[in-house]
């Protein structure tokens, strides 16, 4: 684990409020929660300077009072960060990751359709994974969704 230790030590020093923040869970999983403000702050060092150059997918969950937001970055050797971020469940706003990776695209729209996020800067596109018939105010992957009784 001397890599991800490695990196781990190399983000604090960059950046010293992740201090406490990123935990090397296991061999080849870092997680860092970074609040929204100075995401980009720490995406773009991570794929421009520590060689994290793959989107594997964005996780979205709702946290009760917020909506939390992992992307999964992998780099060389099978190390992947998973960066965590947050979002106000009043104003679920965020920025495109599509200049860096245009396959982010589809997790976005799945961030809309499932959750009920805006993502600033996406180009209008169609809806995924929903049907276009799904009603637009409706979101099933929030904790208080309650399916319409369609009898």
């Amino acid at each position: 684990m001397d890599t991800e230790n490695k990196i781990q030590q190399e983000l604090i020093a960059k950046f010293s409020y992740l201090d406490g923040k990123v935990k090397v869970q296991r061999a080849r999983r870092i997680f860092v929660e970074v609040e929204q403000e100075k995401f980009f702050e720490v995406f773009e060092y991570l794929i421009k300077t520590s060689g994290f150059l793959h989107l594997c997918t964005i996780t979205g969950m709702d946290e009760g009072v917020n909506f939390g937001v992992i992307y999964h970055l992998s780099g060389k050797g099978g190390v992947v960060v998973n960066i965590k971020t947050f979002v106000s469940r009043e104003n679920p706003v965020l920025k495109t990751i599509t200049p860096y990776f245009p396959g982010a695209e589809i997790y976005e729209r799945e961030l809309m359709d499932l959750l009920g996020f805006e993502i600033d800067t996406l180009p209008p596109g169609s809806r995924y994974p929903l049907p276009d018939e799904w009603p637009h105010d409706e979101f099933p992957l929030r904790k208080d969704w309650k399916p319409q009784d369609k009898k």
